[in-house]
């Protein structure tokens, strides 16, 4: 029995994964004081020491103790890839061998982190190539925390002005609403002030429009929250967003209307409405928008489609986005035209794909062209 008991290999816990509070129990089942959580936290996310043993104000005895118990890990990088705008992008191979993207994108005042909370995606948005791909898994805490801790140390490496992690969207792979609760403890960690210390207004949580989670989201998290629109009818949107055959909008829009009144301080909606040649970009669905999200602080993000192969659809003009724009300017609803990032590295929105085995076949549906336009 003693052999047997010295062979078993103990499974480390990936300290990556935990919270503050996460910490202090885990420390507290070791006869610890809850202050050693946040003392790992600066040592992990601020400091980047993985290695316990340098953890030079952790007494040798816990540092051992942690070696046994303990890691912080990350994925590796199988591939980092730098635009011509300076866009970067990262794909990660987990443990189980699937891999995952990350992209950082850098502006004249800030640097996002675009972070994936899944292996793939679920919801078949027919105008995202992720959408293809199908669904895998979930990611733990730890794997979405891992983006932020290695993508922080990869551009401050670089050493160049300016290009810094100041914010973090959770727009990569997949649906975060539907893995709340890792999504949600990763972005307490990513707001804590022994940790990455952002603010609400620079961490983004993106949704398709799950509304159970929304309701969730408001009671528990205070973060800005973005919604994937695309559509200004059940109809049109049912088509793109297949999820609203679930969640239609006159459900989506009041759920909307509740997340902003549950939030602490004066905040506003995010939605996101990719731009479709023909699909959903006339000066009717301009004017469409505006009725649907009156009465609602909306920040609008126009983004022009980023083509794909077998996608069936087409970018709409500058010409044409600007005029909707305009439309909605002139509404007074705050708008802003996403400029196209990291395209020629496959790093805009909508592309991020990585090596997701696509087991449900959604690509042969994406060689039949889209309501019958472009034959």
């Amino acid at each position: 029995m003693g052999e047997l008991k010295q062979s078993a290999q103990i499974e480390k816990v990936n300290l990556l994964g935990l919270d503050r509070q996460g910490l202090a129990d885990f420390f507290a089942a070791l006869g610890e004081k809850p202050f050693r959580a946040s003392q790992i936290m600066k040592w992990i996310h601020q400091q980047d020491v993985a290695d316990f043993q340098q953890m030079s104000n952790i007494s040798k005895s816990l540092r051992d103790q942690l070696d046994v118990l303990a890691e912080v890990k990350a994925p590796d990088v199988v591939l980092d890839e730098l635009s011509d705008d300076g866009t970067r992008k990262w794909v990660l191979k987990l443990d189980d061998g699937n891999q995952i993207e990350t992209v950082y994108i850098p502006e004249s005042d800030r640097g996002t982190l675009c972070v994936s909370s899944q292996v793939g995606c679920a919801l078949d948005c027919s105008f995202c190539s992720t959408g293809r791909r199908g669904f895998n898994r979930n990611l733990s805490t730890a794997e979405i925390i891992a983006q932020v801790w290695l993508a922080t140390r990869l551009v401050d490496e670089e050493k160049k002005p300016g290009r810094k992690v100041t914010n973090v969207v959770l727009m990569g792979m997949g649906e975060p609403l539907l893995n709340f609760d890792n999504v949600v403890t990763a972005v307490h960690i990513m707001m804590d002030d022994f940790a990455y210390g952002l603010s609400k207004r620079r961490v983004t949580v993106s949704t398709a429009g799950v509304i159970p989670a929304m309701d969730k989201l408001g009671d528990v998290l205070d973060s800005r929250l973005a919604v994937s629109l695309h559509a200004t009818n059940n109809e049109l949107r049912d088509q793109l967003v297949p999820l609203n055959k679930k969640y239609p909008l006159e459900e989506l829009i009041p759920a909307c209307r509740r997340f902003i009144e549950k939030q602490n301080t004066r905040t506003r909606i995010t939605f996101e409405y990719v731009m479709l040649d023909g699909v959903n970009d006339t000066d009717q669905h301009a004017r469409e928008l505006v009725k649907l999200l009156k009465g609602i602080p909306t920040m609008m993000n126009l983004i022009p489609f980023n083509p794909f192969k077998g996608s069936g659809y087409k970018t709409s003009s500058m010409k044409q986005v600007e005029r909707f724009s305009q439309i909605l300017i002139k509404s007074g609803m705050t708008t802003v035209i996403r400029r196209t990032r990291g395209d020629d590295i496959d790093a805009a929105c909508g592309q991020l794909v990585g090596k997701v085995e696509d087991r449900s076949r959604r690509h042969r549906r994406f060689e039949e062209p889209r309501f019958g336009m472009y034959q």
